[in-house]
């Protein structure tokens, strides 16, 4: 079974992304990097069992002759949650139980992480984004390990589809965490609720 790993905020402008988050969260971000094949950049909370991610193109990096990952390239407006990450033991196993165009595995490193990750080819992940992207970290070592305990935790996950059912039963062979709660709903929409040190807070 899949293990829930992330959730990313994506964002035209790092620092916009990353000042966004933290007003909404009343929490300081710490670590993240850069990620050159991609030419993405950002920064992370740690979340206890898993992290948040702000993510956005590098201004200082060639783009990419390839789509960027989360559709990043089609993505406009304010920051915002748009994708999450499932953690695999065995890519080649999990993905070939998800939709088609839930990616192809490709080898990634920043910084002492390593990890595969299975990207789309044309960035679009199935469900329009709905569908989690899928990580296998190689080796031990995990940005939860890492970041500062924010003392924050996510306590629900809401992914709100027109084809809500579709992406349950989707899901039902690989992953349950009660956390995530799929619903019906016109467009695709994440939303994600928070106990933080300063009470429940919503992206």
């Amino acid at each position: 079974m899949l293990a829930f790993d992330h959730i990313a905020i994506s964002a035209t402008d790092l620092a916009e992304g990353v000042a966004a988050v933290e007003a909404a969260l009343g929490l300081h971000l710490a670590g993240g990097g850069e990620h050159p094949l991609m030419a993405t950049h950002n920064r992370l909370l740690g979340l206890g069992d898993l992290y948040l991610e702000v993510i956005a193109p590098n201004p200082t990096a060639p783009r990419p002759s390839w789509p960027r990952w989360f559709d990043m390239d089609s993505f406009s407006g304010s920051p915002r949650l748009t994708n999450w990450v499932a953690r695999s033991k065995s890519l080649t196993h999990d993905l070939a139980l998800c939709p088609n165009g839930t990616g192809t595995p490709l080898a990634l490193q920043r910084s002492d992480y390593r990890w595969q990750m299975a990207v789309p080819a044309n960035g679009k992940l199935p469900f329009d984004g709905a569908f989690p992207a899928l990580i296998q970290w190689q080796g031990t070592l995990h940005p939860t390990q890492a970041l500062p305990d924010s003392g924050a935790r996510l306590t629900r996950l809401e992914i709100a589809h027109p084809q809500a059912d579709a992406l349950q039963a989707a899901l039902s062979p690989l992953f349950h965490d009660p956390r995530v709660l799929v619903v019906q709903g016109p467009t695709k929409a994440l939303r994600a609720s928070f106990t933080t040190p300063h009470g429940v807070r919503v992206l």
